[in-house]
């Protein structure tokens, strides 16, 4: 029996179940995916304590991206087929046993790359390529320092840096994940033991870096923004600031929201710098997210890109996995499986 993930309330991970469902039929420009695997994002957490938006009402699927085999066509479908191996990027409802997914958001997996690689792929490296190449435009030469550069998006980012050649890429995390930072050519930062905002400054003379990737939002956003130079760039795609537990806080939250920094447009313009919002699961241009997925793809086909896995959860002990993202000991991506 087809089945899935659902939220049933705002709360910690106990609020997670898993429920029976309906097989999906494709409509018109869809297909009927069988899910092998589903990731989970930090963004699901968040979602599932009541603190990120957009997010639908109460009970309801996550999940941003998945990665199975083709199990129907629909009509005016081209250029797939039953059978086939595919990766969606989706605007929710990925952790499911069977998704239906419009064929804009979908693209063969090649023989050579595995169906968890691919399902651990679309929103951390579409995040990470989205604002550094498709808004940041990175070039060689250039600067970049990565919160969270153990996670997801953070390996995600490193990597892309490296494809690119860059060569000064700061990155903080645990003081236990430098070697993963290391292994992909960045600088490790121990956010807990060490300034960031000291050694960014001591190591660029004082001019700060030419781009700034923060999921931690709050306080640490607006030191972000301090070491930010000249025709700089700052994106900011989440607030783990507010939910640092699996337990919703809305003081925590609330602190977090104060601490963030109000941008001024007359001190942004006359410092000459750029921040950034980014939240792929509302961007709406689908030929642009296309053709950075394909991008992608040709990345890690050609060895330049591969996806790190932390860990794969049956989706059955999805709360499991909820918790092992909330206390930090994840490097890399969490994936769920479906049997």
């Amino acid at each position: 029996m087809p089945y899935q993930v659902v939220i049933t309330k705002a709360g910690s991970p106990s609020v997670l179940a898993i429920q029976e469902m309906d097989k999906p039929k494709p409509a018109s420009n869809e297909v009927l995916i069988k899910v092998h695997f589903a990731g989970i994002n930090f963004a699901d957490t968040l979602m599932r304590l009541g603190l990120y938006q957009p997010r639908p009402p109460y009970p309801f699927t996550p999940g941003y991206e998945l990665s199975g085999v083709i199990e129907a066509i629909g009509d005016d479908v081209t250029g797939f087929e039953v059978g086939q191996r595919v990766v969606a990027a989706m605007r929710n409802g990925g952790q499911s046993s069977h998704v239906t997914a419009p064929i804009s958001r979908v693209i063969p997996i090649p023989d050579d790359i595995g169906l968890d690689e691919a399902a651990a792929m679309p929103v951390t490296y579409l995040t990470a390529h989205h604002m550094l190449h498709y808004l940041g435009h990175l070039e060689n030469g250039q600067t970049v320092l990565i919160h969270g550069g153990a996670g997801g998006v953070g390996t995600a980012a490193l990597q892309l840096c490296q494809w690119a050649g860059i060569e000064d890429v700061w990155a903080t995390a645990s003081g236990s994940k430098a070697h993963i930072i290391k292994k992909y050519g960045g600088k490790p930062i121990d956010r807990h033991n060490e300034d960031f905002v000291s050694i960014i400054k001591s190591a660029t003379n004082g001019q700060g870096v030419d781009h700034i990737l923060d999921p931690i939002g709050g306080e640490n956003l607006k030191r972000s923004l301090s070491v930010l130079g000249e025709g700089g760039k700052l994106y900011t795609y989440g607030m783990s600031a507010a939910a640092p537990t699996s337990k919703r806080s809305v003081i925590k939250a609330f602190l977090a929201w104060r601490k963030t920094p109000k941008f001024d447009p007359l001190r942004l313009m006359t410092r000459n710098r750029a921040v950034f919002g980014i939240h792929m699961g509302t961007w709406k241009n689908e030929m642009v997210m296309t053709q950075q997925l394909n991008r992608i793809m040709e990345g890690i086909e050609q060895g330049h890109l591969k996806p790190v896995i932390d860990s794969v959860f049956d989706a059955k002990d999805a709360a499991k996995a909820h918790q092992h993202i909330h206390d930090a000991k994840n490097i890399g991506k969490v994936l769920l499986k479906f049997n």
